[in-house]
């Protein structure tokens, strides 16, 4: 699933390719993905207006038209957006004013458009925590040392901190030479501050590098991201940790693959 760098390269992108151009016509070769309203309205609500700014909540993309209206695309697993010709596999095509398409890309169909007067009501919006980059230090602390859960779950739990997902928990961890297993109250003060420097420091080297494309993410010119080739724990295992050159482990920690060094992190 694509996490908050690769939503913010996405929304970057999005900036430049598309703000000001007219949506003239919608293809809809799956409308199941349009959650809300029916195609017909859909098309009605969107077809002749402008995209006026783009905005990113967590993984969410959230695109604001001219009349106040919110297109919001949760791409979920397997969604991605390509802008440039028409695509076949395409579940969802807009054509914009500039014979240009900005295609939704989804080929388990596990992704949601909505169509809304407004996004902030939604309940998996309403839900999301602060983004690490809107915690304090002071703040984060406090939310480490209230949970009573492993610190992996507890980074990727996103009522909590919103936008860390797989990778980038996996990454922090490792970077601070933390155990994922760690309960989160056994957690020195040292380790929270040197955790919230390297959170954010690998979030914004992943921002840097255009994101992680370890599954099926893609920018929207259908580029892969620079990320996967630095990352230093996720999905390395049995190989030798870049540290101390011992093996990498793999666990399952809820419900998620987890990889990590049993000799660098404690």
């Amino acid at each position: 699933m694509p996490e908050l760098p690769e939503v913010e390269t996405i929304k970057r992108d999005l900036e430049k390719k598309i703000l000001g151009k007219k949506i003239i016509a919608i293809e809809a070769d799956k409308p199941k993905v349009i959650k809300e309203p029916s195609l017909d309205k859909f098309r009605k609500g969107l077809v002749g207006k402008r995209p006026k700014e783009v905005i990113r909540k967590a993984k969410v993309l959230i695109i604001k038209f001219e009349d106040n209206k919110f297109l919001v695309i949760h791409l979920r697993i397997s969604g991605w957006l390509q802008y440039g010709k028409k695509e076949d596999k395409a579940r969802v095509l807009f054509k914009l004013s500039d014979g240009k398409y900005l295609n939704y890309m989804d080929q388990r169909l596990l992704g949601e458009l909505r169509l809304r007067s407004d996004y902030k009501d939604l309940k998996f919006i309403q839900r999301l925590g602060p983004e690490p980059f809107e915690l304090s230090l002071k703040e984060f602390k406090d939310i480490i040392r209230t949970k009573k859960t492993k610190i992996k779950p507890l980074l990727m739990d996103q009522a909590v901190i919103s936008g860390i997902g797989n990778i980038y928990a996996q990454e922090s961890l490792f970077e601070s030479k933390i155990l994922p297993t760690r309960q989160s109250l056994s957690l020195k003060d040292r380790e929270i501050s040197l955790l919230y420097k390297n959170i954010r420091g690998v979030l914004n080297k992943a921002i840097q590098n255009r994101g992680s494309s370890v599954d099926t993410y893609r920018d929207i010119d259908g580029r892969t991201g620079g990320m996967e080739e630095k990352l230093r724990v996720y999905g390395r295992q049995n190989e030798p940790c870049f540290k101390c050159r011992r093996s990498i482990k793999k666990i399952n920690l809820g419900g998620r693959g987890t990889c990590f060094c049993p000799s660098c992190q404690h």
